[in-house]
């Protein structure tokens, strides 16, 4: 029986990997679930699966939830997460949002754990430091993305051969075509309107901006070890195609399926067996029947630039990428500032920024709050 924690377990990844585990419970123990604020959700988790570790976001919300269960060990904050992190078990599915994910990561690894990934700031921001440290211990990372999952398949039993491209697919999300004149006037409400998928608010933002893009592009850096100019963004509107390798004999393999984050989070809880699905699967000739491809607009969507270049700059770049994004999505989010004030102070942010190179885990994480306090007063 596979031991698992659930960092973010009542958010959309978190329970979709609870629907997984619901259907095989012979196969798996849960052994630590945390969320932020929604304890309603969480105490009906504690109640079907009985984790013996539980983190919530405040001291408050843990001594609820301590006098419902007087026999849990409850933990609240930033330490809860870690805590959660480091306890007993084979395998830590992350699906935190933003920076928090990063130290939990990083210390799961350090125990010897699995990682299921899910959220990609750990690799954007903490790239070399967390995979160094995966060498280092001896453990699995393992991608929930769907397009990582689907590079991740592509590369099972090729390993060894030669990758001439990695071809990351896109929706285009609901601005695919935009010019930049029409991305002036966009509201919050067309912005959360993702045509595809359905994901929590940050996420569906950084899709629209099409920053969700250019994070996967730093991530498959590192999660494959390629170099940034063999990774080839291609707008799929269907998502049905999650992404493809090509190899240097110019064969592609691509791995197909309806857009549904219950199969990549199988993928990964599973691995190396798969868990048998009884959703619906991919009818060729209905939602196969059409499959097209688009390059992206990086001088309209100026996020996918910035991303490239963060990354090829290294050090502090892709740091501060992160950081006032995750700040300037949640003004969005707040209506405090227009989407395209997005891209456009991102582009100011990384001009003027003086890096710093050869980071370890507290330059990054000291990196990060510089640039979000920065933000904060700049807005």
């Amino acid at each position: 029986m596979k031991k698992v924690a659930i960092l973010g377990s009542t958010g959309s990844i978190g329970t979709q990997a609870l629907d997984v585990i619901r259907g095989r419970r012979a196969d798996f123990e849960i052994t630590a679930l945390t969320c932020g604020t929604n304890i309603e959700l969480i105490t009906e988790q504690i109640k079907e699966f009985n984790p013996k570790i539980v983190a919530v976001g405040s001291a408050e919300d843990a001594g609820r939830l301590q006098s419902i269960f007087p026999e849990l060990d409850i933990y609240y904050g930033e330490e809860g997460q870690i805590t959660a992190a480091e306890s007993e078990g084979d395998i830590l599915l992350n699906s935190l949002m933003g920076m928090r994910g990063l130290v939990p990561t990083y210390r799961a690894i350090e125990m010897g754990k699995d990682i299921a990934l899910a959220n990609k700031e750990t690799l954007v921001a903490g790239g070399q430091v967390v995979m160094d440290a995966v060498s280092r211990n001896n453990v699995k990372m393992l991608p929930v993305d769907s397009e990582h999952s689907a590079i991740f398949q592509c590369l099972e039993g090729n390993k060894g051969k030669k990758i001439s491209k990695i071809l990351l697919t896109a929706s285009g999300g609901p601005f695919r075509g935009y010019s930049m004149e029409e991305l002036e006037k966009v509201t919050l409400s067309q912005a959360l309107k993702h045509p595809k998928w359905t994901m929590g608010r940050k996420i569906t933002i950084d899709s629209a901006t099409m920053m969700n893009k250019g994070l996967e592009v730093i991530e498959a850096k590192w999660l494959f070890d390629v170099p940034l100019d063999r990774i080839q963004i291609l707008v799929h509107p269907q998502s049905i195609v999650h992404s493809a390798v090509e190899f240097e004999d110019t064969s592609v393999i691509a791995q197909l399926g309806l857009p549904d984050m219950r199969i990549p989070i199988s993928v990964a809880l599973g691995y190396p067996d798969r868990i048998p699905y009884c959703g619906k699967g991919l009818d060729f000739f209905r939602e196969g029947a059409t499959l097209t491809f688009e390059e992206p607009n990086p001088e309209v969507f100026r996020c996918i630039k910035l991303a490239y270049q963060a990354s090829e700059a290294g050090g502090s770049y892709p740091v501060v990428l992160n950081g006032a994004n995750e700040v300037l999505v949640e003004k969005f989010l707040n209506e405090e500032i227009s989407f395209i004030d997005i891209q456009r102070t991102l582009e100011e942010m990384l001009e003027k920024h003086n890096p710093t190179y050869n980071l370890g885990l507290e330059d990054i994480i000291n990196i990060d709050q510089e640039i979000r306090k920065e933000i904060r007063e700049k807005i």
